[in-house]
């Protein structure tokens, strides 16, 4: 199999996939984008190796389950967005191979054979892959949020590019849900005009940009603390010297935010 790209998704909020009659046409940009990746890596790839920004460990985490359940970490929804099934299988072996990886980059990690699906990855992953056919194994954070060594857990796993796996960040470019609506639009634009500029830096400018990301307009405005931001230090490390492409944009999500995914490679 050719090199598989990775991506940066921003996941959209809660369950949104099942709230199409609520929330309208609000999802459609995203929607859409989501749709056409299958389009982009030319079918599905062997397994999925999903970032979520909704799993913070000690160490990296990794789900090895066969059979994951689902996890409905979201309050204030509609009764039905709590029996949703998204019955992707796991990926044991994946995991251990992740597992190798990282550890042989010095970097702690920890399978978790109960972990199951929580909304940043079925919600962003839903549209993807509908007929939830291609197994998914979830990478957490580790505590502390370092960018620096979120990067170097994505250049340690940059080779299961190689081997049919789809490596997916799934976050939010923007996330201060204190002002996810108008009080929120200078700080998210600001922010989202600094990452758009930053994705088109050569690889080295790049990635040092990133490292330094509180110092962009807004930052800390637009990520209050950033676990939906780190996400794509795994994407970008494990893809570093390729072009960024954006795949995903709007300058008015929610009426007013600005948000943005990428593609690397």
């Amino acid at each position: 199999m050719d090199l598989l790209p990775t991506y940066f998704l921003s996941h959209g909020g809660g369950p949104w996939p099942w709230l199409r009659d609520q929330f309208g046409t609000a999802y459609d940009a995203l929607d859409a984008s989501l749709r056409d990746i299958p389009r982009q890596i030319a079918g599905k790839p062997r397994a999925v190796l999903a970032v979520t920004a909704h799993w913070e460990g000690r160490d990296f985490m990794i789900s090895s389950g066969a059979r994951p359940p689902m996890i409905y970490d979201y309050g204030g929804f509609p009764p039905h967005t709590y029996e949703i099934r998204y019955d992707a299988p796991g990926a044991p072996a994946l995991a251990a191979r992740a597992r190798a990886l990282l550890q042989a980059a010095d970097l702690p990690a920890v399978l978790d054979d109960a972990r199951g699906f929580d909304h940043g990855t079925f919600s962003a992953l839903y549209p993807v892959f509908p007929q939830a056919d291609v197994p998914i194994v979830q990478l957490s954070l580790r505590h502390g949020l370092d960018p620096a060594s979120h990067l170097a857990a994505g250049r340690a796993l940059a080779a299961l590019r190689k081997e049919g796996v789809l490596i997916v960040g799934s976050g939010l470019s923007y996330h201060n849900l204190r002002a996810f609506n108008a009080a929120g639009a200078a700080a998210s634009h600001a922010f989202d005009r600094w990452l758009r500029a930053a994705m088109a830096l050569p690889p080295a400018q790049r990635t040092q940009a990133l490292l330094d990301w509180e110092r962009a307009p807004a930052a800390r405005q637009a990520h209050p603390r950033e676990e939906h931001l780190l996400p794509l230090m795994v994407a970008l490390g494990a893809a570093e010297e390729d072009a960024a492409t954006e795949v995903y944009h709007e300058e008015a999500f929610f009426g007013a935010l600005a948000v943005s995914s990428f593609k690397f490679g």
